[in-house]
């Protein structure tokens, strides 16, 4: 039962949503006004699709009747709405035009008169298919030609080619022109000497001031390219590609490796580079570069045929003069050090060498020697092999200095427990200057062990950049390795290891097991709970790499087992020539000497004091505290 305040609440909520309901509701004239704009709307609908029915109409017209005087006319008023006075190439012949040397094969595309694909004659994809560093798929290059309110790619028109490719001496050329109105044209020249990676290209523009904008001072330049895979590991092959620069007369520089990336460039350019692991397609313009320039990059994921897709927007200087020429250069080509050099424009600067000293080392170093024992025609197994073993002996007077000075510190290590048991580790001020009183007493640099290996460690970073860099190992085989320009594998994973891979390489393996033997015939050095510490890092060390270099240059990998394996060679020979028991008697004697402090040992000393006096000082201000 609903008493009487519930029902009076009940009447008052209806009566609340009829008043709401009558107050709201439109008005006749209102009610007229929508029905008007349903109508007109309806009528704009209808006569959109009207419209857009006529055009397809239109098309087909003219498409089914292009013999006949009006549809010409027709189409020729459509292509002039869209193209303006660049539409006499609006239609012509699809197909390609080619120009071939012993290097390149090239692909001249009719629509856009651009190099659509290009053909490496002498190098195979890791599946032995023909390799292409580009293909009409996955290119793209043009100018933006501007006419009054109308702006026209040339990469959507069409170009003829001017006869056949002409042959003088050991050149061969090819002119593409795209017609425009009243007989004036855009031509592109492609010239390819025989032996060279390098295509000369012109780019001439023949009465174009009649129809481009008097204030238009430059003309946007663009090219893209999906660079293609070529390689066995994508993951390797995609960090390896990115968009590398070179500004006039400064340093090289280049977009993000492992990451999308992009940047506008402020300075003039000598060069743009689309690098890719062992290829890489350049371009340069004979009188630089115009500011700004736009590149980017950006990974390719889920991708099995392309890796990375770079691009680039350029401004094209443009002096409205009946003839304008502009002369540029295409390199397509391997990233070989030699070859890219042998063209005087930095390029080979796109190598990854290692930056400093790393880069000299490769560069002055380790390149003219691997060169020397190539051109011997010798294996490359074998070649890595004689390389670390020049190296190496290069390396042997720092080899026998540390050697020597471990082999001192081990004759000390009787004395040094006895210092490490006498100073308690609440007094390791006091221990480090017995240590370092010891050390001038018996005439032993402690940091005679450390600076030797430090020298060695350039260049063993700089291997880590010549190997995997290296065009010369790609698709080399050596033992189980059929490729050492990337990983060996002798057995493949049915599954994927975070941070090690699908596969096992057995070089790999072998330098891991190498290294972990060279710590262990080195660990009597490392003693005292610190040096402990140090101990367990020197051992953790080889089976990182393990992961890291499981999916590197298997040449690489093959290098670091040698030089272990050269490495204990060394040492089993310097055994024989050290006398460990001469060494002692030697530090015995220069106990007995005056102690003669060297600049370094003073500074050192007279920091270590400064220390000790702020230790107490601060100990000092505690018990005040307290």
């Amino acid at each position: 039962m609903m008493d009487r305040n519930t029902l009076m609440g009940f009447v008052l909520i209806g009566a609340i949503l009829i008043g709401f309901t009558m107050y709201n509701s439109p008005s006749q004239e209102q009610i007229q006004q929508r029905k008007r704009i349903q109508d007109s709307i309806a009528a704009v609908k209808k006569l959109d699709e009207k419209q857009r029915t006529q055009q397809v109409i239109a098309r087909e017209i003219i498409r089914q009747s292009e013999d006949t005087l009006t549809s010409d006319s027709l189409k020729a008023a459509q292509q002039m709405a869209v193209f303006g006075p660049f539409a006499p190439s609006a239609v012509g012949e699809e197909g390609m035009v080619y120009l071939q040397n012993d290097l390149l094969k090239l692909s001249v595309s009719r629509r856009g008169g651009h190099i659509a694909t290009v053909e490496m004659l002498k190098f195979k994809t890791w599946q032995k298919n023909p390799l292409f560093i580009s293909d009409a798929d996955s290119s793209r290059f043009g100018i933006g030609l501007i006419s009054g309110n109308k702006i026209v790619n040339t990469d959507t028109l069409f170009f003829v080619p001017q006869g056949d490719v002409k042959v003088v001496g050991n050149k061969r050329s090819l002119t593409m022109r795209m017609m425009a109105q009243n007989g004036k044209f855009l031509d592109y020249t492609y010239t390819l000497s025989d032996g060279s990676y390098m295509v000369d290209f012109s780019l001439t523009m023949n009465g174009l001031n009649e129809f481009i904008p008097a204030n238009l001072n430059t003309l946007n330049m663009y090219w893209d390219m999906k660079s293609l895979r070529h390689e066995k590991n994508l993951e390797a092959e995609q960090n390896a590609s990115t968009v590398y620069y070179k500004y006039q007369d400064d340093e090289t520089d280049y977009l993000s490796e492992t990451s999308d990336d992009e940047e506008t460039l402020q300075g003039d350019l000598k060069w743009i580079g689309f690098k890719q692991q062992f290829f890489a397609a350049a371009l340069h313009a004979k009188s630089g570069l115009e500011k700004p320039v736009d590149i980017k990059v950006r990974k390719i994921n889920n991708s099995q045929q392309h890796t990375k897709a770079m691009s680039a927007v350029l401004n094209l200087p443009y002096g409205h003069r009946e003839v304008e020429k502009h002369e540029f250069g295409f390199y397509y080509g391997p990233n070989h050090f030699q070859t890219l050099k042998s063209y005087g424009l930095g390029l080979e600067e796109m190598i990854p060498l290692g930056w400093g000293i790393l880069g000299w080392i490769n560069r002055f170093c380790v390149i003219p020697i691997f060169n020397f024992f190539e051109s011997l025609n010798l294996g490359y197994g074998l070649i890595i092999l004689i390389l670390t073993i020049v190296i190496k002996v290069v390396l042997l007077p720092l080899t026998y200095k540390a050697y020597l000075s471990t082999a001192k510190t081990k004759v000390l290590k009787p004395e040094m427990d006895e210092i490490n048991l006498k100073f308690s580790n609440d007094d390791p001020m006091k221990k480090q200057q017995a240590i370092m009183a010891l050390y001038r007493k018996a005439g032993v640099n402690p940091l005679g062990g450390c600076l030797p290996m430090l020298l060695q460690l350039p260049i063993l970073f700089a291997m880590f950049r010549f190997f995997p860099a290296s065009i010369e190992l790609r698709q080399k085989s050596f033992l189980w390795a059929d490729d050492l320009s990337t990983y060996d594998s002798i057995y493949d994973l049915p599954f994927h290891i975070p941070g090690y891979g699908d596969h096992v390489s057995l070089f790999t393996l072998m330098m891991t097991v190498s290294t972990i033997m060279y710590t262990r015939m080195n660990s009597s050095q490392f003693s005292g709970p610190q040096m402990a510490q140090m101990k367990w890092v020197m051992y953790l060390m080889p089976v990182i790499f393990l992961g890291v270099l499981n999916n590197y240059s298997s040449g690489l990998s093959y290098y670091y087992f040698l030089a272990n394996m050269i490495t204990f060679g060394q040492q089993f020979l310097i055994r024989k020539f050290v006398d460990e028991d001469a060494i002692h008697r030697k530090i015995q004697e220069n106990k007995k000497k005056p102690v003669t402090k060297s600049k370094f040992q003073e500074r050192l000393e007279a920091m270590q004091k400064q220390q000790q006096l702020l230790q107490q000082q601060k100990q000092q201000q505690k018990g005040k505290k307290r």
